[in-house]
């Protein structure tokens, strides 16, 4: 339990990092890109525009994420036994009962979003309290929990903010580079080196990224299997509700491939699954997390 809350303050080192790494990688790729077409309010525009996605990121992810997933608030009254659930296992955890959220989808699935767990919500889908028993439901919720806890949900938005931006630069510059400012380089060899760079940045940026969302979102999942089982004191639970999600081929309506990470399993189900989201799918095999429960000892 110890190296889990320590693992819990290196996510929190983590976030922060990747704030400042984003903001860094910013200006060098902006610096490149203002060289290679001689202009300095490229880099200007893209520090300014990095310092807005960062504080958005920060305020108002939680809003935008279930905005996205059409998520409506329940009180106590309208949903008992879900709010008893995620209200006991929030004190079990020494946490703020967490806002709650229905979304209307036949898969059965959730996530949790939020700043901080002062500002936490874990929204589920009608049909994950459909199909799941009461122990399995309680391993979900802890799992997104221990998300919580853990803080990694905010890491987890910082990198969608890192990987949508650097893909949104990294288009700005390929539509924009067979204007004047390309064919003014052409006589000047530092110009010329730049644009080449410049070229290579918008190509490899994004792929680097979504490779680092890739790592992070795995390492985080498997850590929230764990703080989640050990919770409940019932690794079964949530070994359980994996089967049925995963088993389950229901397409969901409102699924995106830049939050698909926030899930508790891959919610492309049930539909054609893009290529790029194949090629960088953010959650473990569901059989790797199986293995890894099962051979918990609590």
């Amino acid at each position: 339990m110890n190296s889990l809350y320590r693992q819990r303050d290196v996510n929190i080192y983590k976030t922060w990092g990747l704030f400042i790494v984003f903001i860094l990688v910013v200006i060098g790729i902006g610096f490149v890109f203002a060289q290679a077409f001689q202009s300095s309010i490229i880099l200007y525009v893209a520090v300014g525009f990095s310092i807005i996605m960062n504080i958005l990121g920060y305020w108002y992810s939680d809003k935008i994420v279930l905005s996205m997933a059409h998520a409506k608030e329940v009180s106590a009254s309208q949903a008992p036994e879900l709010y008893r659930i995620v209200e006991n296992l929030a004190i079990t955890a020494g946490l703020p009962t967490p806002k709650v959220y229905i979304i209307n989808e036949s898969q059965p699935n959730a996530f949790a979003t939020g700043r901080n767990p002062k500002h936490a919500v874990v929204a589920v889908t009608t049909g994950l309290l459909d199909k799941l028993d009461r122990s399995e439901l309680e391993g979900v919720i802890a799992h997104e929990l221990a998300h919580i806890g853990n803080r990694d949900m905010l890491l987890s938005t910082a990198v969608v903010v890192l990987v949508g931006f650097l893909s949104i630069l990294a288009d700005m510059f390929m539509h924009s580079m067979w204007f004047g400012s390309f064919r003014d380089n052409d006589d000047n060899k530092a110009g010329v080196i730049f644009m080449v760079l410049a070229i290579v940045f918008s190509i490899i940026a994004p792929i680097v990224a979504m490779i680092l969302q890739l790592a992070i979102s795995r390492k985080r999942e498997f850590l929230a299997d764990a703080t989640g089982a050990l919770l409940t004191r019932y690794p079964e639970g949530l070994a359980g509700a994996l089967e049925k999600i995963s088993a389950n081929s229901s397409p969901m309506r409102v699924v995106q491939n830049s939050t698909a990470h926030l899930w508790v399993a891959d919610p492309f189900r049930g539909k054609k699954t893009p290529w790029f989201h194949k090629l960088f799918m953010t959650h473990p095999p569901v059989e790797e997390r199986l293995k890894a429960l099962r051979g918990m000892s609590i």
